[in-house]
């Protein structure tokens, strides 16, 4: 079995916040396991971080200042009926149509594509629910 690189008390004290990465400790040559854990990966890290500014439990201290990112957009009505009648007369949007409902509508071509598949999972939540 592979040597996972992190401990079941580092993992609960990180989703607490109060793990700090420990300094990585060189394997034996037989490649066998060290007495000290591994710290996760680079990518694992900022995975696990990501998910934890993400959670509701996440908290933003008071004069840091906005969490970088995008910021959620708020479609107008006129927005949302022009994209609900899009979505009616074709589930799967083109990439003419994308272009043009982008245009129409004033967003980005990204948002559209996003918008749809965001849609697209709420129809399948309710054709489901429906049964």
């Amino acid at each position: 079995m592979d040597k996972v690189p992190f401990s079941a008390e580092w993992l609960a004290q990180s989703s607490r916040g109060i793990a700090r990465p420990a300094a990585r400790r060189p394997r034996s040559p037989s490649g066998g396991s060290s007495s000290q854990e591994d710290p996760p990966a680079p990518a694992a890290l900022r995975d696990r971080e990501a998910a934890v500014r993400s959670s509701p439990e996440h908290e933003v201290e008071a004069g840091s200042g906005p969490v970088p990112g995008r910021p959620r957009t708020k479609f107008s009505a006129a927005q949302l009926q022009e994209l609900e009648r899009s979505f009616r007369e074709q589930r799967y949007i083109g990439a003419s149509e994308k272009r043009r409902l982008a245009a129409v509508l004033n967003l980005s071509q990204s948002q559209i594509k996003t918008w749809f598949q965001n849609r697209r999972m709420k129809f399948k939540r309710q054709t489901q629910d429906a049964r």
